[in-house]
């Protein structure tokens, strides 16, 4: 079972397939099995060698009880940790919600690591949703579900919250609790070609649209009827715009 080393943590991984790297980072509470278990991993593999990752916190890596192993420069390492442990110089990015964060925050830290990026239900803009995770330690399963569900401004379903209760909930609030601050002086950086999309029951679908109208090389797709947690259970409505944007970059 492959792990990269980040600043001394394991970082799980596994790779499927053959062509241009692409690499794939979950969403906040998920794990690198929602890839396959929603049909994305199946078929990117066919035209890309697919690096997929459990993010700090989630699945087989490991889990820190501290608020300061989850910052976004943080994060970025332990995704370039993974491209490290390949011998992968740059790469695609798709990252769905926390992973577009992180995607937001390559930009920043390891622009030239970039081949494209693929931001799925994530906006620069300041977020202080995220606010109410204040003081909320991950002990209770349901006082955790019940913050989650009220920043997104969405109800989750009973299967999603069986999975949610399975993840170390103390981990996840720490990481919670990370703040998010605008980050939209990265919107004049750039520069290279990136496809945003959001589903329009998503609380974050204008911000997301805004963003992608500003970027010099940017592509928006609107999912309809799609809330948050839906956005990455849609395969069939992201996978057709998401292999167009990424066929035009090979």
């Amino acid at each position: 079972m492959p792990f990269a080393l980040s600043d001394g943590r394991r970082i799980h991984y596994q790779v499927e397939g053959e062509g241009p790297p692409l690499l794939l980072h979950h969403g906040f509470t998920s794990s690198l099995e929602a890839w396959r278990f929603f049909g994305f991993a199946s078929a990117l593999r066919e035209r890309y060698q697919v690096i997929m990752f459990d993010a700090l916190g989630h699945g087989l890596s490991d889990k820190p009880h501290d608020t300061a192993a989850y910052s976004q420069p943080q994060r970025c390492r332990d995704a370039l940790a993974v491209l490290d442990a390949l011998g992968i110089a740059r790469a695609h990015f798709f990252g769905y919600s926390l992973g577009g964060w992180v995607g937001y925050g390559l930009v920043r830290h390891a622009p030239e690591r970039l081949a494209s990026l693929i931001l799925g239900a994530a906006h620069p803009y300041e977020d202080r949703s995220w606010d109410g995770f204040a003081g909320i330690d991950g002990r209770d399963p349901e006082q955790f579900i019940s913050t989650f569900e009220t920043l997104l401004n969405e109800a989750i379903s009973p299967q999603v919250k069986m999975l949610i209760r399975g993840n170390d909930l103390v981990a996840l609030a720490a990481a919670a609790q990370q703040p998010r601050p605008s980050q939209e002086d990265l919107l004049a950086r750039m520069a290279l070609p990136c496809l945003l999309f959001c589903g329009d029951a998503d609380a974050r679908h204008g911000a997301v649209q805004r963003t992608a109208a500003l970027l010099t090389q940017g592509e928006f797709v609107s999912l309809p009827g799609v809330t948050h947690f839906g956005g990455l259970m849609q395969s069939a409505l992201v996978l057709p715009p998401v292999m167009d944007f990424l066929a035009r970059r090979r």
